[in-house]
């Protein structure tokens, strides 16, 4: 983001980089060349801006989650092949870059309000930086200062988690008190609203994270974080003028967020732009559709079958749903299914020509093959050659902050429904349920997921975060502050094989597209994939097979273990780190 503007700022001042908060850089250039000006405040804080999420880490997002099937197990969930070794992100760069403006941003030949708005863009990305640490190691060391190479609090220990988190609100609160932009077209620049929409994210997280993560003692203070949660993302929307997106109706609205070249200005309140006169582009593609590049990343069945019909009931209600062919369980379902994954009459252009596009097991494990974030000529499947923009923040996530909260408080009202999760069933097209909160549970749904939620109207909340935000990057920190971790042991399960033998027309265009056999045929029919499902091939465990032997779920990977451990919603601290500062201890487990 603005990463171009950066040499402008590299000539009025150089800093130089570190690794970790033991290693401190000092300024080599004149502070009033930077500090003197409005222009100058500017150009500095341009830099903050690389701290964002780039593309690969949004539409990648979420590789390591539960409904996520993939190539290789993470070596977080395998026993033994994670640890302090291997562990990584105790990086301080970027936080004494904007502890070095805070401290310096003094000069009164500047306007208070102008000082006060540059600060708040430095504790807006204080506050992210320590979101992004609080998460991933829990206790963190808490800088406020630009720290030289004398200074003692560098060999100091972790401060409490309470303490980090406390200092986090209060930077997001200066940030929207003080920050004057309220609006950028270009979704590039952070805004007011930014601020307060990444305040209800951060909020939702620790509230609910302190509420179900028992062992800290903190459930006590959870309903404070809840509160506020509910209070930024109410700013949001009664405030901040966006509005989810209805052009193209139900079959195109939603995906239409995920593959336009320029944010969808009306929801995207923040995104990662490309721009192709600098070469800036990314690889969605080409990770979504390589048989080697990426990670072969598909959706599982157990989630999907979470898909609601399109009347709001739950497709699990249909009489055999288990074994319904993956030709019939896609239809009539809610609409962001035939827009997340390929099914039906999904089709791509290859060299101009439009061809029908079913899943291919060239790429998927499962046959629920993602097209969330991937263009639809071929054109772009090798290398950085995307060109469309990737959303960091969307109005739909707001909403689903403010409903959770609410649930969370017991304080969710039927209007509440209709304008969060009802406003967001009704672009999808769905036709009941909008208006009024829930009152049955829906029992796959609390059987599969939230066995201890019984609360029909915090179930659905869930389940619409999990379908509306799939593959957006939120799903493993969810199942952390929902303390569900036992989510990632679920079997990488695909659609349903009626027999092996026997030609499957997955999108119904009159041509087969798949065969599962155990005995490949001498004699094979053209156009069409064999995926082998026997027991070993060549000696070896083949991860490849039918839950019933000769029919039923494909699976994938069953033969390696993923146990989820206690220690797991935590991350260790880096050993490396640990040499250099003993005093920074070790996490529960590590």
């Amino acid at each position: 983001m603005r990463i171009y503007y950066i040499g402008l700022l590299v000539a009025l001042m150089s800093i130089a980089g570190c690794t970790d908060p033991n290693q401190v850089p000092e300024a080599t250039a004149s502070k009033n060349a930077v500090f003197s000006s409005e222009k100058g405040l500017e150009l500095y804080t341009v830099s903050f801006y690389d701290n964002l999420p780039d593309a690969g880490d949004i539409h990648q997002g979420d590789a390591m989650a539960d409904y996520s099937a993939r190539t290789q197990v993470p070596d977080f969930l395998r026993d033994g092949a994670f640890g302090p070794r291997q562990s990584s992100g105790w990086t301080w760069t970027a936080l004494r870059n904007i502890n070095y403006f805070i401290a310096n941003n003094v000069n009164p030949a500047v306007p208070v309000d102008v000082r006060n708005h540059y600060n708040g863009l430095a504790r807006f990305f204080r506050a992210w930086f320590y979101f992004e640490k609080v998460k991933r190691f829990g206790d963190v060391p808490w800088i406020g200062k630009p720290m030289e190479v004398t200074d003692g609090d560098l060999f100091a220990g972790r401060d409490p988690r309470t303490l980090v988190m406390d200092s986090v609100l209060a930077d997001l609160n200066y940030a929207g008190e003080n920050i004057r932009t309220t609006n950028d077209n270009t979704r590039s620049i952070i805004t007011k609203y930014i601020v307060y929409g990444f305040k209800s994210r951060v909020c939702l997280f620790e509230g609910t994270f302190r509420k179900y993560q028992t062992s800290y003692n903190l459930a006590n203070t959870s309903e404070k974080w809840l509160t506020e949660a509910v209070s930024a993302a109410d700013k949001v929307m009664k405030e901040g003028g966006f509005s989810l997106n209805e052009a193209g109706g139900p079959e195109k609205s939603y995906r239409q967020l995920f593959i336009n070249k320029t944010p969808v200005t009306s929801e995207i309140l923040l995104s990662n732009v490309v721009d192709p006169q600098l070469s800036i582009f990314n690889d969605a593609n080409w990770w979504w559709t390589s048989s080697t590049y990426g990670a072969r990343v598909s959706l599982i069945r157990t989630f999907v079958n979470t898909y609601l019909n399109i009347d709001g009931t739950a497709f699990t209600n249909r009489t055999a749903y288990e074994t319904l062919p993956f030709m019939e369980e896609v239809k009539g379902r809610d609409k962001r299914l035939q827009q997340t994954i390929r099914l039906g009459n999904y089709t791509r252009i290859n060299g101009g020509t439009t061809e029908p596009a079913p899943p291919v097991f060239s790429y998927t494990y499962t046959g629920y093959m993602p097209i969330k974030w991937t263009l639809d000529d071929t054109y772009y499947d090798g290398g950085f050659r995307n060109d469309n923009s990737i959303s960091i923040m969307r109005y739909a996530e707001i909403l689903l902050n403010y409903a959770e909260a609410k649930a969370e408080l017991n304080t969710l009202t039927d209007d509440d429904w209709a304008k969060t999760v009802g406003a967001l069933r009704k672009r999808a097209g769905i036709t009941g349920g909008l208006t009024a909160k829930p009152t049955a549970i829906d029992p796959y749904l609390q059987a599969n997921y939230f066995p201890g939620i019984t609360d029909a109207p915090l179930l659905e909340i869930r389940r619409e975060r999990g379908i509306e935000l799939v593959f957006e990057g939120f799903r493993f920190s969810d199942i952390i502050r929902w303390k569900r971790g036992e989510l990632m042991e679920q079997t990488w399960n695909g659609f349903y094989v009626p027999a092996l033998d026997q030609p499957m027309d997955l999108n119904e265009d009159g041509k087969n597209d798949v065969i599962f056999y155990k005995i490949k045929p001498a004699a094979q029919l053209p156009g069409v994939t064999y995926v082998n499902v026997s027991e070993s091939i060549n000696g070896l465990s083949n991860p490849q097979r039918l839950k019933n032997n000769t029919y039923g779920e494909l699976t994938w990977l069953t033969n390696i273990s993923r146990k989820w451990n206690e220690k797991y919603y935590l991350y260790p601290i880096p050993e490396t780190d640990r040499l250099l500062n003993p005093a920074l201890g070790q996490n529960p487990g590590w």
